[in-house]
């Protein structure tokens, strides 16, 4: 029996790591606010949230998803926005900031940059990019990784902003209250 366990969870394992895992599991459903991303579940929670919640939450990015393929961490700050807002926080009280740096700077480059480096491929992120800046989420770029990574501030995707670096960012961020989403 633990035989089959152990194979069940190595198969199951293996699919989430190969991508088999980009369809979500029945319930989970996009909205209200990102109708094309953020995907969640409905549940019977039992921490109340309180009625005069707000929230300012950082996401750090660092891992860059496959080339052509969607930035997981990304779509993360989508979900953490419809989640809290479908469940009865106002959309403007649901304040959110991406901090990305290291490899992850590449799922921000706008598409001729993307293309440029990765043999034509489309850059899949954009649109989800433009999304999260049009409802008001700040996307900040570490200014020293794009300049290790040669990425000029030209080739960033438009609305995304240059900082000097993810460490400052962090810190400007935490003094306007924002804390670090743990991911």
């Amino acid at each position: 029996m633990r035989i089959i366990r152990n194979v069940a969870l190595g198969l199951a394992g293996l699919a989430f790591a190969t991508g088999a895992y980009a369809q979500q599991p029945a319930g989970f459903t996009m909205g209200p606010v990102f109708t094309e991303y953020g995907r969640v579940a409905d549940v019977d929670y039992d921490m109340e949230l309180p009625q005069d919640l707000a929230l300012r939450v950082a996401f750090d990015v660092a891992d860059q998803a496959d080339v052509g393929a969607l930035n997981r961490s990304l779509d993360s700050a989508a979900r953490f926005i419809n989640m809290h807002v479908r469940n009865g926080v106002p959309e403007e009280r649901v304040q959110v900031a991406i901090v990305v740096h290291g490899r992850a700077g590449n799922d921000l480059l706008n598409a001729q940059a993307y293309a440029a480096r990765f043999d034509g491929a489309e850059n899949i992120n954009l649109p989800l990019i433009a999304a999260l800046t049009q409802h008001g989420v700040q996307i900040y770029l570490c200014g020293q990784s794009a300049a290790g990574m040669g990425i000029a501030k030209s080739e960033i995707a438009p609305g995304v902003q240059l900082a000097l670096s993810a460490m400052t960012a962090h810190a400007l961020l935490q003094q306007r209250g924002y804390t670090l989403n743990p991911s």
